[in-house]
């Protein structure tokens, strides 16, 4: 493919020079940056006030209607109106649910979930701490997880907090981890700070057995609830650790405690934590404590966790979320929030913020709610949110009663109320940005034990019977181009062959010496993607050959490449290469080697008409080429991979053709047309190389 430097420089002089030219108001995710008036502020908050006095309800969605709720607040007054509805909250709780502590049991639809609890110790000055202590069984009579219950009421006694026991609404395996146990312990825990004054803050979830298994599930797909989380003895199923960055995570297990290989999922999880903490010193924290001569019993060793959780507070303002879907899904963690109509079990969205500017990162989630809050970014300056490395939003958000109250009202937790909100949608992630994987061309390539003569004319019987690719794309449009072209790859211990063949009606070529610029004849090219290296080969209907040798510029040194003469920093003809029309890869820029010969290929063509005649009509030209495997240690050697392959083996291999002349309009004719769509005029980006499998015969 034909790139210049200077061309694509100039290029982007002139696209600067028009952005600048257009009114900043105009650019994209310009914003207003009015301040808040401190006076109207005020005057919303009192409002506020004076609603909260006169409607003693428990739904405040009411106060997102009234016209003084869209009303700018300073970032003292967002404070004042979170006091107000904590305190106005707790006042309508007190009456409403009073009822059902009382009874000690919530009701949710048809399920009943008991509780029993006990108050230890001297309450702090921010409230009581919170154990929700999960007994085992499941999968068992209802007696049986009667008696579990009762062992669980009795099991820990924290030095400080309220201890609550709850009963499993059902008798079912998975009694802790159904959908009806989130909304339960999301009202439990209102229900708590309500009426028990405790610290929304200082929650703990635990659990022993089976009420260990809940513990695995309820600690990262409620992450945002929690201040610290105990497993003890249970098994976590399908969960990973991931979504834990921000719970601290006791995990207490018997090391004899064998059944469903518990014991060795723990050690497992073990080594899985600390090598998440390695990754992010700042998140993941733990207490892995395997005891060598326990069975699943553990004489209450385990209780050491209590304490090592009450150590911890909860944030609901982390500056970095890895926030895992389960297969309950959840529309909100921490000050993130997606559609959950949209979501599915194990998508993954990570956000971080540093200073004014927030990074969003997902290959599963394409919409996403940023709400914002003082108490991790500061919203008197402009905010910065980028999706998937592009930029998403950039401009002044404001500070709402309106806000603030909907997403109390989502959350049922003042703590997690936000008074501003922005919903982004992310681009797609690269590769998948330009090609989705199940786009991605196919091909298997058979294995051959016939002996090719490489002569051009693709008719010995391997070829005859190999099966072709399906034919050639616009490079860009993916829509079918005006002339046939295909191509098969066969192989066998010795070469990498590939053959193509070439409609053209008129066949015609310039360019005769070796590394010409045949680019701009009618070409045909190979693309041979390694690790940290690709090769590129081309040749015109004279037979010329172009050849280049791409290495990324992060892998140069630790590949050692500079030790092949071809490729060393003297090489003739090297200079850095940012590919053609996708010119922001996210691996960076490349070295290319444009003297580099490939040692010991074949090639020939084959003219089924006349070259350079245009008084007759041509059926084509067809090309055969053979690679030798031994002469690709540059493109194995950073992933190990066999010379020859393996049966079974997948390389990335990208075929192309390249004209002269395009088809007339209306056809959308780029001019190159390959195995596969890129969506951009550019055939250096290996992720989206075809995948060719290698097979016998």
């Amino acid at each position: 493919m034909n790139w210049s430097l200077v061309t694509r420089i100039h290029a982007m002089w002139i696209l600067i020079a028009v952005f600048l030219a257009v009114p900043a108001s105009s650019r994209p995710f310009a914003a207003e940056t009015t301040a808040a008036s401190t006076t109207d502020s005020s005057e919303a908050v009192q409002a506020l006030h004076k609603f909260l006095d006169d409607h003693q309800t428990e739904s405040f969605q009411a106060v997102a209607q009234k016209p003084w709720s869209s009303t700018h607040l300073t970032r003292a007054d967002v404070a004042r109106a979170r006091d107000l509805l904590v305190e106005a909250r707790k006042k309508v709780l007190r009456r409403t649910r009073a009822g059902e502590m009382k009874d000690r049991v919530l009701t949710l639809g048809d399920q009943r979930m008991p509780f029993e609890y006990q108050v230890f110790g001297e309450k702090p000055d921010n409230g009581r701490s919170l154990f929700l202590s999960l007994h085992g069984g499941g999968g068992a009579p209802k007696t049986v997880n009667d008696q579990q219950w009762e062992n669980q009421k009795r099991l820990y006694r924290p030095q400080e907090g309220v201890y609550v026991a709850p009963r499993a609404p059902t008798d079912t395996w998975n009694l802790w981890h159904q959908g009806h146990i989130d909304p339960m312990f999301v009202r439990l825990i209102q229900n708590m700070v309500a009426l028990e004054d405790v610290d929304p803050n200082r929650v703990y979830v635990m659990g022993y057995s089976a009420g260990g298994d809940g513990v695995y599930q309820l600690a990262p797909r409620m992450s945002d609830r929690w201040a610290a989380a105990a497993m003890m003895a249970g098994h976590p199923n399908e969960t990973s650790p991931l979504g834990l960055r921000n719970v601290p995570f006791a995990l207490q297990m018997g090391g004899r405690d064998a059944a469903y290989k518990r014991n060795q999922i723990a050690a497992d999880w073990k080594d899985q934590l600390a090598k998440l903490r390695e990754e992010d010193p700042d998140g993941y924290e733990h207490f892995v404590k395997i005891y060598p001569n326990k069975g699943h019993w553990m004489d209450r060793e385990d209780a050491v966790a209590v304490p090592w959780m009450a150590k911890h507070t909860r944030n609901v303002t982390p500056s970095k979320i890895v926030w895992v879907q389960d297969d309950v899904l959840h529309s909100h963690s921490y000050w993130l929030g997606v559609d959950k109509a949209n979501a599915t079990a194990g998508d993954v969205l990570r956000a971080s913020v540093s200073d004014q500017t927030i990074e969003l990162e997902s290959n599963d989630v394409s919409e996403v709610e940023v709400f914002l809050d003082d108490r991790f970014i500061d919203l008197d300056q402009p905010i910065k949110i980028v999706g998937n490395g592009q930029t998403v939003f950039e401009g002044h958000v404001h500070r709402t009663i309106a806000t603030l109250v909907q997403s109390l009202e989502q959350r049922s937790d003042t703590e997690l109320a936000f008074p501003s909100r922005v919903t982004v949608t992310l681009p797609k992630p690269f590769p998948q940005s330009l090609v989705p994987e199940e786009d991605l061309p196919r091909y298997v390539a058979a294995k051959t034990d016939q002996m090719l003569l490489i002569d051009g004319e693709l008719n010995e019987e391997a070829w005859r019977m190999t099966r072709k690719t399906t034919p050639f794309v616009d490079l860009i449009s993916g829509e079918p181009t005006r002339y046939d072209t295909r191509s098969a790859i066969l192989w066998d211990d010795e070469f990498l062959y590939i053959g193509f063949w070439i409609d053209e009606p008129n066949v015609d070529a310039e360019y005769k010496e070796r590394d010409d610029p045949i680019y701009y004849d009618n070409d045909v090219e190979v693309f041979i993607a390694g690790q940290d290296a690709y090769y590129e080969f081309e040749i015109n209907a004279f037979g010329t050959v172009y050849e280049a040798f791409f290495v990324w510029k992060d892998a140069y040194e630790a590949g050692d490449f500079a030790s092949d003469p071809q490729l060393s920093p003297n090489a003739p003809n090297r200079q850095t290469f940012n590919g053609v029309g996708f010119t922001d890869h996210p691996r960076g820029e490349r070295i290319a080697f444009l003297g580099y010969d490939f040692p010991n290929f074949q090639s020939a063509v084959h003219i089924n008409g006349t070259l350079n005649d245009d008084s007759d009509i041509d059926e084509g030209w067809t090309v055969e080429l053979a690679f030798p495997w031994k002469e690709m240690h540059w493109l194995a050697q950073a992933d190990n991979r066999s010379l020859p392959p393996n049966v079974g083996d997948q390389w990335r291999i990208d075929l192309f053709r390249f004209n002269k002349t395009k088809a007339p309009k209306p056809a959308t004719d780029s001019s190159g047309w390959g195995l596969g769509k890129h969506t951009v005029w550019d055939s250096h980006i290996p992720e989206i190389f075809p995948v060719i499998t290698f097979a016998e015969r």
